[in-house]
């Protein structure tokens, strides 16, 4: 059996990857395309948990300055994050793969409750868990929740799945000469604000020394890369190597 540096992966995709290039609800091909990138990390017997965001249905903070309740905003969205949960186990499960959609607000029609010793389980036994419902309390992003479970899951990386290829200076899509960064340290994230995930996110990673990979996850072959040790995409850690 080959050898890998990664045990078990904690996945943080946006919600707004899942929508394609229709930027809004959940785009078939693009889903079945993360379906089969995901489907070769359960192949290679790695543990593996995922968290979805649910920015291509609904976003609690933006919702909030709509007039809609900021508790009530969180909640719709955490709701949200279940939809996209249940497609993605859906279109795991259509090219067989064990998956199991858990989540923090009791839904037991859809999935399971959040247990912490049950999620180890399923994960020790090959499954894919599918964590929805952040946190399942408001002013909590689904960035958090990712590092959370993955403190819980004692996960040895998160990866944070997005469309571009890594952290940069400016935004790339809009600025031609923005350079990227390969490495960065927990520092100088927070002291730069850089918009890798939310300050709490990081600041969880900071203090339990868990790194971050920044990558864009439509090319697999920067799960390849990533998986036997190699470098893609940004890497975010205690210190620089």
């Amino acid at each position: 059996m080959i050898s890998y540096p990664y045990r078990r992966l904690l996945l943080k995709m946006s919600g707004e990857i899942l929508a394609g290039k229709q930027g809004y609800g959940l785009d078939p091909d693009t889903l079945s395309e993360l379906a089969e990138t995901i489907k070769y990390l359960y192949q290679q017997d790695i543990e593996l948990g995922i968290v979805i965001g649910a920015g291509n249905i609904f976003r609690g903070i933006s919702g909030a300055t709509t007039g809609i309740d900021r508790v009530s905003a969180d909640y719709m969205g955490m709701l949200g994050t279940i939809m996209n949960s249940v497609a993605l186990q859906s279109a795991l499960e259509r090219i067989q793969c064990d998956t199991r959609v858990m989540s923090a607000i009791h839904i037991s029609q859809l999935a399971e409750p959040y247990i912490r010793r049950r999620a180890r389980r399923h994960m020790e036994k090959g499954r894919i868990v599918i964590f929805a419902g952040g946190t399942g309390n408001p002013y909590f992003t689904t960035d958090t929740a990712a590092v959370l479970r993955a403190i819980e899951m004692e996960a040895d990386i998160v990866i944070k799945g997005t469309k571009v290829d890594g952290v940069y200076d400016f935004d790339p899509e809009i600025h031609d000469d923005a350079v990227k960064f390969d490495h960065l340290t927990f520092k100088e994230v927070l002291e730069k604000e850089l918009r890798v995930m939310d300050m709490t996110a990081v600041t969880l990673c900071k203090e339990n020394d868990l790194p971050i990979v920044v990558l864009n996850m439509l090319k697999r072959d920067n799960f390849h890369a990533l998986i036997e040790g190699r470098e893609c995409g940004t890497k975010i850690s205690k210190d620089k190597p």
